[in-house]
């Protein structure tokens, strides 16, 4: 047992710590509002040490890791399977510190408890099975009959942001295994198992890691012990450190700001595509038909849909007029979805303008709508710069699309009416009425650069699964932004009683969500309980499963791009992939 005082040592915070600081009190603000189970576990008492590694007390992961952090022990394993593999995780975004940060297998720190407390080398292995245990369901039996691998161990402090800091002494442990791994959602949102040339792509941020933030102790494990891409695992165990590596200073390297590229690509394509649609609108000569096609035009728009078909064939062939053509095509047939579906929903406005059947009449709206899936044929006929050979299949390709978005349309209807409605439902529904565009979108782009089949399939993959990110993504941001940025009170597909991934997920848990069961459909324009219910859906479990599902969506999307050669026009691809996690409108 330990023979060091930490009389309320959980209530230290701040400053260069030295012993029987203890009447610094940590405010109550610090963890109001985060996710509650990683709030309590902010409360266990971790080792505080000299520069030497030596325990010199123990205080809360609360007052080592606020302010400016108090410097403490930590542990870092890296699990290798038999072929070399290493298992690398992305932390859960319900974390305090460093949220959906990709990381080494494990790492955590050993408390302040029997076993954990005593020699170091011993006390870091037993708490790292127990990490092992709660983070990634690897139980004690197994991990029990491991070979635990010291290779040494590093000082570093890295702050997350002005509240939250690591500042440690990271003692790094290799393990040889083959094993099942069932992750803990509440610490850790995904894992992969890379090889040697995946692991330095991922340190250097290239191909699908190029928008990910990789957490910086691990770039330092990656540095300092691994030597290379090309390591050699018996050559790092067979070197262990014996000094503590001083490394200093962290930072965070964050990716290029997606969002801005692929804002810039549209920007860049957009007035193209605009004259088109334009152009071809202007075949209306009846006024008021052609006042009733043009309304959502004049809304604006960043026009994702019809410039998706030219950066896709870019990417994979070769990008030219007919791609501009045929995304105008599909942008017009959208719209005219739309305003079919804001007559279906009685919907008033759309983009911030009176929908067309209210700016207009009901006939009217419906007559522009059959116009406009007309003329986005029609426009495809007409185009010197589609081959008849691809004509064909571009066409067939887009009227299945029309037909997916018409079944997942009325699927949506149907849903309002139903008691229960299953997640498979939910996602065959979603995969119709919105992902089923981007699909096509990205097929026949793929078709008019005259991509082989394999080819063509694998772009309609990336297409699907990113319209299935969009979506489900859609619905985890009405959860989670403020009022402000919706323009709408978060939450309201509670009260709207949408039939979202999210609440899916709850009312099948069988849990008691007495507020949100409550609201649920209610159309209540009561606001003020809102919050309560939005909490109950993010306690159970509900909001971060939305989130992890979006997330498998977005990794599909990703390796369906890790087929193509790596080029800039497959990297705007993954910044699109990327955009999709913070909202396309």
């Amino acid at each position: 047992m330990t023979n060091y005082a930490h009389s309320v040592p959980f209530r230290l915070y701040g400053g260069s710590f030295s012993k029987g600081m203890v009447d610094m009190v940590v405010p109550a603000t610090p963890l109001d509002g985060l996710d509650s189970s990683q709030a309590e576990m902010m409360e266990e008492l971790v080792l505080c040490l000299d520069a030497e590694d030596n325990v010199i007390d123990a205080s809360s992961k609360l007052a080592t890791h606020y302010g400016e952090g108090i410097l403490h022990r930590a542990f870092s394993v890296l699990i290798f399977d038999s072929q070399g593999r290493l298992l690398v995780q992305q932390r859960s975004s319900d974390k305090i510190t460093f949220p959906a940060v990709w990381a080494n297998s494990c790492c955590s720190h050993p408390l302040d408890i029997e076993g954990e407390n005593n020699e170091p080398i011993e006390g870091v292995i037993e708490a790292a099975r127990r990490k092992l245990q709660q983070e990634l369901g690897i139980p004690r039996t197994i991990t029990n009959d491991w070979e635990f691998h010291h290779i040494g161990k590093f000082e570093y402090k890295c702050r997350w942001d002005e509240d939250w800091v690591e500042n440690e002494i990271d003692h790094v442990l290799i393990v040889e295994a083959d094993c099942e791994v069932n992750f803990n959602r509440n610490e850790i949102q995904a894992i992969e198992w890379v090889d040697n040339s995946a692991l330095s792509q991922m340190i250097e941020r290239k191909g699908r890691w190029k928008s990910q933030i990789i957490a910086p102790w691990f770039e330092s494990i990656y540095q300092n012990f691994l030597f290379s891409g090309n390591f050699n695992i018996e050559e790092v165990l067979s070197n262990p450190k014996s000094e503590i590596i001083r490394c200093g200073t962290l930072s965070i390297k964050y990716p290029e700001n997606s969002a801005s590229n692929v804002l810039a690509a549209l920007g860049e394509h957009r007035d193209i595509v605009e004259e088109i649609i334009q152009q071809n609108l202007s075949k209306i000569k009846q006024d008021r038909l052609h006042g009733a096609m043009s309304h959502l035009f004049t809304g604006g728009g960043k026009r994702l849909r019809a410039i998706m078909p030219r950066l896709v064939g870019d990417a994979v062939g070769y990008g030219h007029e007919g791609h501009y053509t045929l995304g105008a095509c599909i942008e017009i047939i959208h719209n005219f979805t739309l305003v079919h579906d804001d007559i279906m929903d009685q919907d008033p406005i759309r983009r911030g303008l009176d929908a067309v059947h209210v700016a207009y009449d009901d006939a009217t709206a419906i007559n522009a709508g059959d116009a406009m899936l007309a003329l986005g044929f029609e426009m495809l006929a007409d185009s010197p710069h589609i081959q008849d050979g691809q004509l064909r299949d571009v066409v067939s390709a887009i009227g299945e699309m029309v037909r997916h978005v018409a079944e997942g349309q009325q699927e949506d209807f149907e849903f309002e009416d139903r008691v229960t409605v299953s997640e498979d439902e939910y996602i065959s529904m979603i995969a119709g009425k919105t992902s089923a565009m981007f699909e096509t979108c990205a097929e026949t782009g793929a078709i008019l650069s005259g991509a082989d089949i394999n080819a063509v399939a694998n772009m309609a993959e990336w297409g699907l699964n990113l319209g299935l990110c969009f979506q489900i993504m859609d619905d985890y941001i009405d959860m989670t932004s403020d009022t402000e940025t919706l323009g709408k009170p978060a939450g309201s597909d509670i009260v709207q009683g949408k039939r979202t991934l999210i609440a899916i997920h709850a009312l099948e848990s069988g849990n008691d969500l007495p507020t949100f069961r409550k609201l649920f459909g209610t159309e209540s324009t009561d606001s003020d309980e809102l919050p309560a219910a939005v909490k109950e859906l993010r306690d159970n479990g509900s909001i971060q499963y939305a989130l992890d599902r979006a997330m498998e969506h977005h990794r599909i999307a990703h390796r369906c791009l890790d087929k193509l050669e790596q080029t800039p026009a497959v990297n705007l691809l993954r910044d699109m992939t990327d955009f999709q996690l913070v909202r396309i409108n």
